[in-house]
């Protein structure tokens, strides 16, 4: 009896996640528009972002930019491209990242994007944008694989939602502009006592993809260009880069390592699995190799096998921070939330700044339908959407934790908060106002409600005019 009892509570918590995870994309795929096949995705991943943004620091601090102020957004596009919008923003595209050799070539290209910013060469059409990009969530998001394979528990894994993002038909500099990003690359390299052979190598790839691209490159007239061919750029890079005392700096092997890990998980989630296993074959037991399994064999819909990878790369570090959130996600996403949570735990622990992994954890708890955690979830969950307000499904979970509780109010305002983010006013507007009859006057909470309800009135009055 008591094993039956036991199976039946088990067979009541997948049948839950699997109803939380339906009704995320149902919310999903009714609360964003309409999008074009080829309109970019903003790819969250905590351990990427957190890469991105260290290599980036030391020649952010040479353009005089605040720290913290530079911002590094992953697009999801094969193309290799890199390019900056409005404000402090860099956008690199997956293939540009997978195009990359080594961590120096990734400081080049961020070093040339800086340049823009510099120059004031951000593109400026983000409001125009805004409401045509789609988020991903890197470490949540090989749900909509796996249900197309049959795996339904994995529903919860894709994300989605509204962020500011450029599009390729913007993303043409002047001859000008890229001369004098060039030209400032060289400083903020030399700053950062970095090497500019990356930048130079890199160009080859550009160079080989330009050769791809065009039917010869003596038939292609450079004046005729957006920007200075490849080659003649590097020719005259070259020269000014080798200049520098810091030609011949080695990489930093940690840092090699760090970019190697990125780049094999970026590998397993972009390619098709099959692609992925040929590339990393089992034969290879290193750490990025077992990154880009796991997710290969994720997205493949063998759950058993992506665990097994998991734990794999735990046997090397147990208390690596984003080799639990890997962990904890299989074990979210394949129906397992209450053993999800010790892993995600100690990611969260062990990671200094990280509301995605916060997200997870939050998502986890509720999925365990067990009130006891309802507590720790709503904490989780508020302390992640404190630190990024664009995560439009930790907004989702806080909304329904405080459902759950009874907190009709709190429940609206997260609502709101989800809706405001996507551009969905009216709706916006109407939850504010709900959240706002149940929330007691003057408090930080009633205020936000506030400037919500006004704010997506004032916008829908504007697009009325």
């Amino acid at each position: 009896m008591a094993m039956i009892r036991a199976c039946l509570g088990r067979s009541a918590r997948v049948r839950f996640v699997r109803a939380l995870m339906l009704l995320i994309l149902s919310f999903l795929i009714v609360a964003r528009p309409a999008l074009a096949d080829d309109q970019p995705q903003v790819l969250r991943d905590t351990e990427t972002e957190a890469f991105l943004n260290k290599i980036a620091a030391p020649l952010a601090k040479s353009a005089g930019l605040a720290p913290g102020a530079l911002k590094v957004v992953i697009l999801q596009d094969p193309e290799i491209n890199a390019f900056v919008a409005t404000g402090q923003t860099i956008y690199l595209q997956t293939g540009l990242i997978l195009a990359a050799k080594n961590a120096n070539e990734l400081e080049g290209v961020i070093a040339h994007e800086l340049g823009h910013i510099e120059g004031e060469d951000a593109v400026r059409t983000g409001d125009a944008i805004k409401q045509s990009t789609r988020i991903t969530l890197l470490s949540l998001l090989l749900g909509a694989a796996a249900v197309a394979a049959g795996a339904g528990d994995a529903g919860m894994a894709i994300m989605t939602g509204g962020q500011q993002a450029g599009m390729a038909h913007f993303l043409h500099y002047s001859r000008q502009q890229e001369g004098s990003a060039d030209a400032s690359a060289v400083r903020h390299l030399n700053d950062a006592h970095l090497s500019g052979k990356g930048m130079i190598s890199f160009f080859e790839t550009l160079k080989a993809e330009e050769y791809r691209l065009s039917s010869s490159y003596a038939s292609t007239d450079p004046f005729m260009q957006d920007h200075p061919m490849t080659a003649d750029r590097q020719t005259m890079l070259k020269a000014d880069l080798e200049k520098s005392p810091w030609w011949n700096a080695p990489i930093d092997p940690a840092k090699q390592a760090e970019f190697l890990r990125i780049k094999a998980k970026l590998y397993g989630f972009v390619k098709d699995p099959d692609v992925t296993l040929r590339v990393y074959p089992e034969s290879d037991q290193s750490v990025p190799a077992h990154y880009a399994r796991a997710y290969a064999w994720q997205r493949a819909a063998y759950p058993e096998k992506a665990e097994a990878e998991a734990d794999a790369l735990l046997k090397t570090a147990p208390q690596d921070p984003y080799f639990n959130e890997l962990k904890g996600q299989f074990l979210l996403e394949n129906g397992h939330p209450k053993e999800a949570l010790a892993p995600l735990r100690i990611a969260v622990k062990n990671s200094s700044d990280a509301p995605l992994i916060g997200a997870m954890l939050g998502h986890a708890l509720l999925a365990t339908e067990d009130p006891k955690n309802f507590a720790e979830a709503e904490r989780v969950l508020k302390l992640s959407v404190a630190r990024d307000r664009e995560d439009p499904l930790a907004w989702y979970a806080l909304g329904t934790v405080y459902a759950r509780q009874g907190d009709d109010a709190h429940a609206a305002l997260a609502t709101a908060e989800r809706y405001a983010m996507n551009g969905q006013d009216e709706l916006a507007r109407m939850n504010a106002e709900t959240a706002m009859k149940g929330i007691p006057q003057g408090t930080p909470d009633y205020i936000r409600a506030e400037d919500i309800a006004i704010t997506s009135r004032n916008k829908m009055d504007s697009r009325a005019k």
